[in-house]
């Protein structure tokens, strides 16, 4: 029985000088991946190059003769090795040096010291972008091949492929589709409603709602590289625990780039999505991660699932709260204008509020039953 689960195990090949950080990440992965082990880069790159394909590489930025980014260089421009998600993994937190990681072809950082925890997760997330990837390449050629008579019939799968990445992530955080239509109809509505205005308009077209709206469950795939520790905990996040839940709309972002470099940047959808993912937690006055932009810094997507996604969360049970009621809600939202929001789109949301109640009570949770506003004012 372990040689047939051996056979079928994924194979990761991992470069590092350091036989110290070796033996921890050997000791980390081994009972679930092949590993391949080099100590410097021209050694990786013969590696990488070996049958069975490595299926990911963990790459040490930091290495004499061959640093980690010149071997990212060379095996992206590799047709054999081109497509092998490479994660490095490095000291250096400046942004450039990330910057510099993405541009040559890195699909993630894992910063040191190393956490198991965190190398195991984003590594499974990684290979799961990856089996999306070869999905979504199959699913290409067979676009190509029945087009003409099964364009309406894709347009369904291509709906429900979107919808089911957003559950993988929502229903580790043990939320449900329902909360993902919510979410969809909300953004839709309010991009409606301020489509006129002069702010909004030249963005804003039916057609770019609709794109918008179909990215939007989304919003929160980068959850996938979030350990079940921190989503599932019950109480309060430490410090340390929100300060990895904080980069999730990364991961998301991560995520949507690797998808964007198979199929091409063109796409206006995964454009949209990708902004919403890595834009939703941001807030109107700066105060929101993971950048702290402000205003229209943040992306009119991004402001618009901030407010649908907030709505949503109030009116829905969690484990430190009851379900508000929709008259809570839009006082807590009328707080958060010009600090959480765009004071527009808190403006526009105030005239169909009564339709916002309406798309919940439609796509409600068995659960989610309001109560009284006196027991929402003591827990809030």
């Amino acid at each position: 029985m372990d040689e047939f689960n051996l056979q079928y195990r994924r194979t990761i090949l991992v470069v590092d000088d350091t036989p110290s950080n070796l033996v921890v990440l050997n000791a980390i992965l081994k009972d679930q991946y092949k590993l391949r082990i080099a100590t410097h880069g021209q050694l990786a790159l013969e590696l990488a190059q070996r049958d069975p394909i490595p299926d990911l590489i963990l790459l040490d930025v930091m290495m004499p003769d061959i640093d980690g980014f010149e071997v990212c260089r060379r095996l992206k421009a590799n047709p054999l090795t081109a497509e092998i998600p490479v994660i490095f993994l490095t000291a250096k937190i400046q942004e450039s040096d990330e910057i510099e990681g993405f541009d040559v072809g890195a699909a993630d950082y894992i910063h040191k010291p190393l956490v198991p925890a965190i190398v195991l997760t984003r590594v499974k997330t990684h290979l799961q972008v990856q089996d999306l990837k070869t999905a979504l390449r199959m699913h290409n050629h067979t676009l190509e091949e029945r087009v003409v008579e099964r364009t309406a019939e894709l347009l369904k799968m291509q709906n429900a492929t979107i919808m089911a990445m957003g559950v993988m992530a929502e229903m580790r955080d043990e939320e449900t589709g329902l909360h993902l239509k919510r979410t969809q109809e909300y953004l839709r509505l309010l991009a409606s409603a301020v489509a006129d205005n002069p702010r909004f308009s030249p963005e804003l077209t039916p057609e770019n709602i609709e794109w918008m709206a179909k990215s939007a469950p989304l919003h929160d795939i980068g959850k996938v590289g979030i350990p079940d520790a921190i989503l599932h905990k019950p109480g309060k996040l430490s410090e340390e625990e929100f300060a990895i839940m904080k980069h999730h709309p990364r991961y998301g972002r991560n995520i949507i780039h690797e998808v964007e470099r198979v199929v091409g940047e063109g796409s206006v959808f995964l454009r949209y999505a990708r902004e919403i993912a890595y834009g939703h937690q941001e807030k109107w006055d700066g105060s929101g991660y993971p950048e702290g932009l402000q205003g229209d810094e943040i992306p009119i997507a991004a402001r618009l699932m901030a407010l649908a996604d907030v709505y949503d969360a109030l009116l829905s049970r969690r484990v430190y709260k009851p379900p508000f009621s929709h008259e809570m809600a839009v006082k807590i939202i009328v707080e958060g204008r010009a600090k959480h929001f765009d004071p527009d789109l808190v403006d526009a949301f105030l005239t169909i509020a009564d339709q916002f109640n309406q798309i919940a009570i439609e796509y409600a949770d068995p659960d989610d039953q309001g109560v009284d506003d006196m027991q929402i004012a003591y827990n809030h």
